[in-house]
Order: C-alpha cells, then structure tokens, then sequence
C-alpha cells in the first residue's frame, strides 16, 4: 500500500451552522505549513472508528482532514459499526438505525453543513483554500458526489454512493441531474457485486459524467457494496468486518484516491 505516516493532532471538534453546532472529528499534520484539505464523510453509521481512522490516514498524507456528522439534526452524537470493542461490527441494530437515520436527512440540509465545513476549512491557517477536496462512503459516498457540485472541491472519491441516480433526499431532481455542475475532477469507485448500487445505476452515472465532459475516472471491482469497509480490519481483531470487505479492491482504489490528491490538491 502506498502510504506515508506523517506526524499527526486529531481531535473533535464543532463546526458552526448558523444556529447548529455540527460535531466532527478533525485530523492534520503537526508541522508548520499549508496543506490541501479534504472533507471525510461518513457511512450511514456516523462518524465511527472506520470512519475516523480514514480521516487519519487521509491526514498522514499531508493534509487536513475533517469528518462531519450528518446526522447531527437527527441524532446528535450517533455512532455504530466499528466503534467499540464490545459491539459485533456491522451489526442488524447498526443496520437498522443507520437506515433509519438516512431516510430523515434532508438535501439542503446536508446541503448547508458541506458548505459550512468547507467554510471552517478556510478558516484554518495552515489549509490551502484553493485546495479542498471530498471522500465518501455509501451515504457519504452520494454526500460527496453533491459536494462535487460546488466549485470549491477540486478532487472527489465518491465511493459506491447510493441513491444517485434516483434521489436527492427530498428533493424532486435526482443528484445526478446536478452533474454538470462538477467543476474539478471525480473518482467513482463500485462493486459488481453491489446489491445497493447497481451495475445500471454505475453505468448512468459514468456516462452522464462523459456526457458533460466532467474530468472522471471511473473505478469497478468484482466485490460487493461496502468493499472498503474493513480498510483497518487488523486494528480491530475483536469486531467482526464488514461482510462484503475486500483487501485487494480497497487497497487499489486507496492507490487512485491518493493518486487523485496528490494531483489536485
């Protein structure tokens, strides 16, 4: 695996929205100088373990990273999956609630909290405000693609985003209809095993990118939906992975992801 392990500070902090105060976990360098920055969302399981061990290593890389909680109007605090020792991983509870909090969330909502983490970004000094960039998971994985939209984020790894192409959450126009809005350059990654995402939805997406001549490459392996998930699975001896994790696949798509920094941010 490609991969550096620069020093780094991690820490939560709040992110403000006007009257909200958004929890997110924020990791970066601790040597002095301006770095890119990327913005980490989360599975539908909030910002847990996996989800803050991603941030890290994304920050190892030399840049900041910061992880949002998007389900803080819904359930402030939330957190399942890889999260503690006495939990199964993935479990039908995590499922379960996961689902259930990803049903209430609202576009212009989570609309506003991308914005307002961008705009803390650009308030640290040592973020370069030129270069931010985004990386999503399943229910983020969809967040990034929106995030795509805004012509402050220059590089996306949109990874196996469900809902795509047949929703916006709430809204009446499917996020892929806001495609040709993508100003900077976006990786898709997805399984040919995915029974969330399927082969037809991967296949509109990639060719409305083509169609608006958006700067993309588009990644599939032969695995299932969640193929990352389990990325750090040797951290965690005790807590079963995510049924459908795939070394290979997600050590390669780490290789693009880095690839994809590296080169815009």
């Amino acid at each position: 695996m490609q991969t550096k392990n620069i020093e780094i500070n991690a820490t939560y902090i709040k992110i403000p929205n006007n009257d909200l105060q958004i929890d997110a976990y924020l990791a970066q360098p601790v040597n002095t100088g301006t770095f890119g920055a990327v913005i980490v969302f989360q599975e539908a399981f909030g910002v847990n373990n996996n989800t803050r061990d991603i941030t890290e290593l994304i920050a190892k890389q030399g840049y900041v990273a910061v992880a949002p909680a998007m389900y803080q109007r819904i359930a402030p605090g939330f957190e399942f999956g890889l999260c503690q020792e006495d939990v199964v991983g993935y479990s039908p509870e995590a499922y379960r609630l996961g689902l259930q909090y990803y049903q209430q969330v609202k576009y212009q909502e989570i609309f506003s909290d991308i914005q307002a983490a961008i705009a803390y970004l650009k308030t640290l000094p040592n973020v370069k405000t030129d270069r931010i960039g985004a990386i999503g998971f399943c229910f983020g994985g969809h967040v990034a693609y929106m995030a795509a939209t805004l012509p402050d984020i220059k590089a996306t790894a949109s990874f196996y985003g469900g809902g795509i192409t047949t929703s916006s959450y709430g809204e009446d126009t499917p996020t892929i209809d806001r495609t040709s809005e993508i100003q900077g350059t976006i990786y898709t990654f997805f399984g040919t095993r995915d029974a969330v995402v399927s082969q037809e939805e991967n296949e509109k997406i990639e060719a409305e990118l083509k169609k608006h001549q958006i700067n993309h490459r588009v990644f599939r392996y032969d695995a299932g939906h969640g193929f990352f998930a389990g990325f750090f699975k040797d951290k965690y001896p005790a807590i079963e992975q995510h049924p459908s994790y795939n070394g290979e696949a997600a050590a390669d798509a780490w290789k693009h992801v880095l690839a994809l920094f590296k080169n815009n941010l």
